[in-house]
């Protein structure tokens, strides 16, 4: 940027800053620079709305995780959680964002976590259709947040699970279904090898279901004993699947008797959504995260639920434009107060 105000008329780089040597230029972030911030007439603004469209869409070509916190076009670009932020952003947006996401495709989020206002709950409910909630119950769930972030859950990339606490607050709220109990074992058996069975008793309705599953592992076990006893419901459940399983360490200090978070992503090859839990047993904290995937799946995108909601701005549409297209499209127009500028993709 710096060398486009002292004259150059050249920018060479690549979409993510992606390529096979290090220290390529980032064009997603060169673009929306030089159009939003030095003045340059690069692309439409319909086009530019397209920008962070485009670096999912590498993303996925590529088969990486999109960067979070990549400028503009990342999931955190225009995030709050501090309640005092969140309070001055509903007031005036300008006091903690430089530039409309919109602009870019993006969009503001308000994280719920420990920093957590009354009014980043209120938001939250709004955003997730949660509707009738009173201020009294908005600080219950506010507080109960407070307390699970301090024994090791964390809810800022966990929003379905947030979705699922403000649902459960709600007078006559009804849970698709409910666990009784459960059991799970590891067995290493000679000529057998390692093996893990789940048993589950569960409740739909007034109905009881009491099924049995092995699996490759004991979180695999139990995912499949919890989908025969309600599958039989839920025949839809078929449709959702695991995306991404993570464990982390809270206090590594406490050695084999420390706490672990557990977060858990899932599809349903449309929609992507992040669950949560923690304890000191991996396999409690894999179980909470697990059924709340379900049941958020289950309310959400049930289609013979009339209140299930539409897909949100986490959800990614990567039928997009391709790069050749949108960097084709990327031609500068040539302006007599500015040197002209030529993109190029390489790498």
């Amino acid at each position: 940027l710096e060398a486009l105000r002292n004259g150059c008329t050249h920018v060479q780089g690549t979409i993510n800053g992606y390529g096979e040597r290090c220290g390529n230029a980032n064009l997603v972030s060169i673009i929306a620079n030089m159009q939003l911030k030095m003045g340059y007439d690069l692309v439409s603004k319909e086009r530019l709305a397209h920008l962070t469209d485009l670096s999912h869409y590498v993303n996925e070509l590529a088969n990486l995780r999109p960067n979070t916190h990549q400028p503009f076009v990342g999931l955190s670009a225009f995030a709050h959680k501090g309640g005092t932020h969140v309070n001055a952003v509903l007031k005036n947006v300008d006091s903690y964002q430089h530039v409309e996401p919109e602009r870019l495709g993006n969009q503001t989020r308000v994280l719920v976590s420990e920093l957590s206002g009354k009014d980043n709950i209120s938001i939250k409910a709004d955003e997730f259709g949660v509707e009738g909630l009173s201020r009294e119950k908005e600080r219950a769930v506010l507080q109960q947040i407070k307390e699970l972030e301090n024994v090791g859950f964390e809810f800022e990339s966990a929003e379905a699970s947030v979705d699922l606490m403000l649902r459960r607050s709600q007078e006559g709220y009804r849970p698709r279904f409910s666990l009784i109990d459960y059991s799970v074992s590891v067995a290493n058996r000679a000529g057998r090898g390692l093996s893990s069975e789940a048993t589950i008793k569960a409740e739909v309705g007034d109905q009881i279901y009491h099924e049995v599953s092995e699996g490759n592992g004991p979180v695999n076990a139990l995912m499949l004993a919890l989908r025969k006893a309600i599958q039989g419901h839920f025949p839809h459940l078929d449709r959702m699947h695991l995306l991404d399983y993570k464990v982390r360490i809270i206090n590594s200090d406490q050695g084999t008797g420390a706490s672990v978070r557990v977060l858990i992503t899932s599809s349903d090859g449309v929609h992507n959504w992040t669950t949560v839990g923690a304890s000191t047993n991996i396999i409690e904290a894999s179980w909470t995260a697990i059924s709340d995937a379900v049941e958020y799946f289950l309310i959400n995108y049930d289609p013979n639920v009339e209140s299930g909601l539409p897909a949100r701005g986490a959800d990614i549409d990567y039928a997009q434009p391709s790069v050749s297209e949108y960097v084709a499209d990327s031609t500068p127009v040539v302006s007599e107060e500015r040197h002209s500028a030529e993109l190029s993709s390489a790498g």
